[in-house]
């Protein structure tokens, strides 16, 4: 374990070494072996929860759609408790499940991974406000939800304090920088206001005043665009408690993808990321592809919907269908995909292994902080 100058993130109970977590990355970007390996070294592992009933990777699956009919659950949900035991299998660390709002089984599937004994759900891509409804009375699973401003933050903190008389357990702030999925508009990308730098310090003088209200740390878990260990320090000076990282555990030997997404982004250039307009209703940042200009050009309408996964998806008017694009990319086939990458995603030169990642992040926090991580 590297020592990031005691420096580490408490959630809660939940006491890390490291302030780091891994953000969710569908589909099956980030699933057991990613998020284990991420918990192994003192971050927080995080399994991305969308859509892993449709991906259909092996003869087992089989068993696990006769399990899904047997408890009456869908095999998105039956795949996501085994995903979830797989990680466990492989690591004592913690860990974290990614679900987005939009999702047609959102409530489901929320319970379902508390129900699995997860320490951490993140909830992003829409407002979670009946999230706490969830939880089962003793559950130890701690409710984080992802937000792009101070006003969604005390929005969602209101709604479960008087619904629910429950306080977040930390909200992560992911700014414009981010790949996937923005809480922002086009012109809010671009707009310097809008920057993780600026957005941070409110939202983390909210929530130590929530903190100290309610007597329970609210800790800010800072995202997007966060790529050296010298960011990370940056982050916790301006307030957060630690960060959230994606695009970099791409790059890993141990991300679940196959092998030619992640040389996708070793091979890109800064030229390549755009943003653009998904079927969900969102914009979000990705690395243009032959697939996304056919898209664009109308070539990629789907006939028909047979998944209804995202609940705002525009079925009628949707370029492409994102879940198929998504696990086409997942398995490699670029050409009828595409991948969701960070702004500075374009500085990824090399894969490595999870470990040698936390190594060099941890050492050049360190070194910016004057320190050592050994």
């Amino acid at each position: 374990m590297f020592d990031w100058n005691g420096k580490g993130l408490s959630v809660g109970s939940l006491k890390l070494p490291s302030p780091i977590v891994q953000g969710g990355m569908g589909i099956g970007i980030s699933g057991s072996r990613l998020a284990s390996a991420v918990a192994n070294e003192g971050g927080i592992g995080v399994i991305s929860a969308v859509g892993l009933g449709f991906m259909g990777r092996s003869v087992k699956d089989e068993n696990l759609r006769k399990l899904a009919q047997k408890t009456g659950e869908t095999l998105n949900i039956t795949m996501l408790r085994q995903e979830i035991r797989r990680a466990r299998e492989l690591t004592k660390g913690v860990l974290g499940v990614n679900i987005m709002v939009a999702i047609s089984e959102f409530a489901e599937t929320a319970k379902a991974a508390a129900a699995e004994g997860i320490d951490i759900i993140f909830a992003g891509a829409g407002l979670p406000l009946s999230l706490p409804e969830c939880l089962k009375k003793g559950s130890r699973t701690k409710l984080i939800p992802i937000v792009s401003s101070v006003k969604a933050a005390k929005l969602i903190a209101r709604r479960w304090m008087n619904m629910y008389q429950y306080v977040p357990d930390g909200f992560v702030l992911e700014g414009p920088k981010a790949g996937g999925h923005l809480g922002f508009t086009r012109k809010q990308i671009e707009d310097p206001s809008y920057q993780l730098e600026e957005l941070l310090p409110p939202l983390a003088e909210e929530a130590e005043r929530l903190g100290r209200e309610k007597g329970k740390k609210v800790p800010v878990i800072a995202g997007g665009g966060i790529y050296t260990g010298g960011d990370i320090s940056k982050m916790l000076a301006l307030g957060a408690s630690g960060v959230q990282m994606a695009t970099r555990f791409v790059a890993t030997e141990e991300c679940d993808a196959d092998q030619a997404f992640k040389q996708a982004y070793v091979d890109c250039t800064k030229e390549d990321i755009a943003i653009i307009e998904s079927p969900v209703g969102l914009p979000g940042r990705a690395l243009m592809n032959s697939f996304l200009e056919e898209a664009k050009a109308g070539q990629r309408h789907p006939k028909v919907c047979t998944r209804h996964c995202i609940t705002t998806c525009r079925k009628t008017a949707a370029p492409y269908c994102i879940s198929s694009a998504l696990i086409n990319a997942f398995y490699g086939r670029m050409e009828h995909g595409f991948a969701f990458i960070g702004a500075n995603g374009y500085r990824v030169d090399k894969i490595m292994t999870v470990h040698e990642l936390f190594e060099e992040l941890a050492e050049d926090f360190c070194r910016t902080e004057g320190g050592t991580s050994r």
